[in-house]
């Protein structure tokens, strides 16, 4: 009777419970996950293959300076077998046997500069996987800005489309009340047309600047992701010369390339250290019938013919060769900086342009030229240019903020740190 009871009331709640069509009631549709500018850095720094490679760079070196540091090990030889005295009033017979011992002793001053160029090695490649972060988060930023330019042209493209077909409809009445030609609606047809090809050019961007953005993170964004966010605000005291000194001092690039030279110049003192040879302690033990005795030794290569004068000319090159690129590096770094910062007083200068009138008058000559055509006191001519410059000066408003955003990313690129 319980059972019976118990069946009735779980078909009554089957029956009670709203039909979902095979789904579970209360899931979520997924949704396109939308990330910042701070999210997608983490995102690269987390998933890069570049900065996973220079990190293998820096555990390769510090492998490196391990076996710098290491002693010579030892070798030990021997040898054992049946022996006797051919005499045949004693016929002794025993093993005999022969242990070897040899130590390498290291030359002092080659195993210093040995460890001093593994030292610098793996300094340097703690400065180079910096170089690499620094470089890898400005493309994220570069890019990340070009996406949010490509949306932002994407929405003014569609609000465009959206103006034209009021337009449009305005003109259709116009027409109906014979107060317009069917030209006129003709040609408001085709700024329809245009203005429709122009939002599926400014998606097919959108739709490449965030492959190149989802690149930069090893597709960990994901295919169908949006971002948020907005450009960056002017900067002030932006001095080429005063960023020029700082980027001098403290640039991973130019710190990668002095431990560069300075480790070609260790390994040039390595190998002028190396024309005195290492020498071995001897030590062994011998039995034999009739014989036993215990001696020592000492090995020393002479360097008579050949005195390691081709590996002294190619660490001499190689240092010669480090000097002068750090010294093109710090060229470039100093044009980089000068270029960029020009870019940004340039951006800043035609910002305030368009914010202290120049989007105020386009948007109110959009406002009075509609108003006009909708009472017939201006032609469908004069709200299509208006309603062209409008969007025009909309976008180069947008690109304007999209490059000064781009160029304070590789301003801090060059100077190697936050402004």
């Amino acid at each position: 009777m319980i059972g019976r009871l118990v069946m009735l009331i779980v078909c009554m709640s089957l029956a009670a419970a709203p039909f979902t069509g095979g789904t579970v009631a209360g899931a979520e549709t997924p949704r396109t996950a939308a990330y910042s500018l701070p999210d997608i850095l983490a995102l690269a720094v987390q998933h890069s293959p570049t900065l996973a490679g220079a990190e293998g760079m820096v555990k390769q070196s510090q492998g490196q300076q391990i076996a710098a540091g290491a002693y010579p090990n030892p070798s030990v030889s021997g040898s054992a077998g049946r022996g006797a005295i051919r005499d045949p009033s004693t016929g002794t017979r025993v093993t005999e046997r022969t242990f070897t011992v040899e130590q390498p002793l290291e030359w002092t001053g080659k195993r210093q500069a040995r460890q001093e160029a593994a030292d610098a090695g793996t300094a340097g490649a703690t400065a180079a996987f910096e170089d690499t972060r620094l470089t890898l988060l400005a493309d994220v930023k570069v890019a990340f800005y070009h996406v949010l330019f490509a949306q932002r042209d994407a929405e003014l493209a569609a609000q465009n489309v959206a103006s034209v077909e009021e337009v449009l409809r305005t003109v259709h009445a116009r027409v109906a009340a014979g107060e317009a030609t069917s030209f006129d609606s003709m040609k408001a047809g085709v700024e329809v047309q245009k203005a429709k090809k122009e939002v599926a050019r400014a998606n097919s961007t959108l739709l490449v600047a965030k492959a190149r953005l989802n690149t930069l993170t090893a597709g960990s964004l994901g295919k169908t992701f949006s971002i948020r966010g907005d450009f960056e605000s002017p900067k002030t005291g932006v001095n080429a010369e005063a960023l020029a000194t700082q980027a001098m001092e403290q640039h991973p690039a130019l710190r990668r390339l002095s431990k560069l030279a300075e480790q070609a110049e260790h390994t040039l003192r390595y190998e002028r250290e190396a024309r005195v040879p290492n020498i071995s302690l001897l030590g062994s033990y011998h039995r034999e019938a009739g014989d036993e005795s215990v001696t020592a030794g000492l090995s020393v290569p002479l360097p008579l013919w050949y005195r390691r004068q081709g590996e002294i000319q190619s660490a001499l090159g190689a240092k010669h060769r480090a000097d002068a690129e750090r010294l093109r590096q710090q060229n470039e770094l100093e044009q980089a900086i000068t270029q960029h910062a020009q870019e940004v007083r340039t951006a800043q200068d035609q910002l305030q342009v368009f914010e202290t009138g120049l989007l105020k008058q386009a948007e109110q000559t959009l406002t009075v030229a509609r108003t006009s055509f909708r009472h017939g006191a201006a032609s469908l001519l004069d709200v299509l240019d208006a309603q062209r410059v409008y969007r025009q000066t909309q976008l180069e408003y947008a690109q304007v903020r999209a490059d000064l955003s781009i160029s304070l990313a590789r301003l801090e690129r060059a100077l190697g740190a936050s402004l």
